[in-house]
């Protein structure tokens, strides 16, 4: 897509997407390449071929997130209005409505204050970092400018205590984003706050508009925190991406320093036997879903939060009858899919992962972490609640659409919750939006590996090693196939760019995969660069479930 515009293309849908790993149709034409990680072959960074590897084996080069390929794709988007943004990252008291939890978070609010830009914008943020660990900023969704991406040892180096970083960058495409860090499992604390690019030819009309981020919350609660709830699931083996594990040190092409990488303790090494994950495992109650395909999460929180905000103490919306409502709703929980519905109301589709689709209308919905959704709907009078599931887990959250009066309301389940669901596989993606057709130039498998007995999540049996990468040439019409080989959900997340979900589907940077399923997306490699690909499970990325897509020079 030219970065110029994000309407310009027209086409009458993608490529078709198969089941298996297809090449190119017809007789004519080079086949797309099938790639495995440079990481099987010591290539990555220019590394020297593993002994034994065929002698004229070129080492790869990748595009550095600070290299002139970056610089150049950025200066194509060209500088727009300069907007200026603070935050702090800080330890903090937290009111959530059932109680008050200490955490961490921005500017001493969960959600972190929204910030708002408009397409074409450039958006500069400092980032202080007053949290007892090194951390980074990352912006979801947002195809920006790679050394601005937030991945620690990767793109930049972590934030030091008490130190701060500038990130800026053109926010070129309208949609509905988020923040969040990249360093460890911090994003299961209160570090999280959405983000919204604005279309300068907004084509939706509304009279309001509401953002609706949802939420899991154990941090501060009966002495746990993200960090201990980690430790419980990976039984003392170390994480792959987190402050344990990378002091920030990063060469020029993106790769870690030598001192990145912490050997596992004795103690450690005793606590990752089988045997004692099974134990520490143990006492975790039953969470299933059908629609998750069997095991819906690994964590069971005590509480579920619409807007920072527990039922208990649910946030308020107000309206008027007629009213025509723009609902952004942002999932930015650590391991908890989300069904949701608007008692009274169905809601017209109109968006998802910021790129509009072919609008549909539904009762509920169902989101992964990291997947977005907006929709629009004309409010009727009374009091509704906006009624959040956590699914396969037993509990909900909620908060209030209201009319008039201020009088609490004690709500039934809703019957839109049980109604038509809709998921992104049933969407199309709008018109201006949609791929032009053409076959894959290069073809990734990316199978997603891993147990919840043995907790060795991973991607081709690999865990993350920043040095491991998948590569793509710029220009590419790339095919990824994703496959789940395990028993449990997964939403896919790719950085920097945005796929094509099968037959038409939607623009989309985070994907549900089910267990035993498989789905091919195809997206352009123009955005050079580093990327991470990830599962958006926060404890199942942090435990290996990670790699990178990288532009080879």
């Amino acid at each position: 897509m030219d970065e110029k515009t994000r309407r310009a293309v027209l086409g009458t849908g993608i490529a078709a997407a198969g089941s298996g790993l297809l090449a190119a149709c017809g007789s004519s034409g080079p086949r797309p390449r099938a790639e495995g990680p440079d990481g099987v072959d010591g290539n990555a960074m220019g590394a020297p071929a593993r002994p034994g590897a065929p002698a004229d084996d070129t080492p790869a080069r990748y595009v550095s997130p600070h290299g002139p390929e970056v610089a150049a794709t950025e200066r194509r988007r060209g500088p727009g209005p300069v907007r200026t943004f603070r935050l702090t990252a800080t330890a903090t008291t937290l009111d959530i409505g059932a109680r008050k939890v200490t955490s961490w978070a921005y500017e001493d609010q969960v959600p972190g204050r929204e910030i708002r830009v408009t397409a074409g914008d450039t958006i500069a943020l400092s980032l202080a970092n007053n949290l007892p660990q090194p951390t980074t900023l990352h912006w979801h969704g947002i195809r920006l400018r790679n050394d601005m991406d937030g991945v620690p040892g990767v793109t930049q180096r972590a934030i030091k205590t008490g130190a701060a970083f500038d990130y800026r960058f053109t926010a070129f495409y309208p949609g509905t984003y988020w923040i969040h860090p990249h360093s460890g499992v911090q994003l299961d604390r209160g570090l999280y706050a959405p983000l919204i690019v604005e279309d300068p030819k907004e084509p939706l009309t509304y009279d309001k508009e509401w953002i609706v981020v949802l939420d899991d919350w154990l941090d501060g609660v009966g002495g746990r925190t993200p960090d201990k709830e980690f430790e419980r699931l990976n039984a003392g083996k170390g994480g792959a991406s987190g402050h344990a594990m990378d002091d920030g040190s990063m060469d020029d092409d993106g790769k870690r320093g030598a001192t990145a990488t912490a050997k596992p303790t004795a103690t450690a090494k005793a606590k990752a036997t089988p045997t004692a994950k099974a134990t520490a495992r143990k006492k975790a109650a039953p969470m299933e879903s059908r629609l998750l395909g069997g095991h819906a999460g690994d964590v069971s929180y005590p509480y579920y939060l619409v807007n920072g905000r527990s039922p208990e103490s649910p946030q308020v919306f107000r309206a008027k009858r007629g009213d025509r409502v723009r609902i952004r709703i942002i999932n930015a929980g650590g391991d908890t899919a989300f069904r949701v519905a608007l008692g009274g109301h169905r809601m017209t589709v109109t968006h998802t992962d910021g790129y509009p689709v072919v609008p549909a209308k539904t009762d509920a919905l169902l989101l992964g972490m990291g997947e977005r959704y907006d929709v629009l709907v004309t409010v009727k009078d009374g009091v509704f609640p906006l009624a959040v599931i956590a699914e396969g887990k037993g509990r909900s959250a909620m908060a209030v659409l209201r009319t008039r009066g201020k009088r609490p309301v004690k709500f039934p389940r809703p019957k839109e919750l049980d109604g038509e669901l809709l998921t992104a596989d049933r969407l199309k993606a709008a018109e201006d939006v949609r791929l032009t057709p053409k076959e894959p130039d290069r073809i990734i498998r990316m199978r997603l590996t891993g147990s919840m007995r043995r907790w060795d999540w991973a991607i081709n049996g690999r865990p993350y090693d920043p040095s491991q990468r998948y590569p793509v040439r710029q220009g590419e019409r790339v095919r990824i196939t994703f496959i789940n080989g395990t028993d449990m959900w997964h939403p896919v997340h790719l950085h920097g760019h945005t796929f094509a979900l099968p037959d038409g589907g939607p623009r989309k940077d985070t994907t549900v995969l089910l267990p035993h399923h498989k789905v091919n997306v195809d997206l352009d490699a123009d955005n050079p660069g580093l990327w991470m690909v990830h599962c958006h499970n926060v404890y199942h990325s942090e435990s290996g479930m990670m790699t990178i897509l990288g532009y080879q020079t």
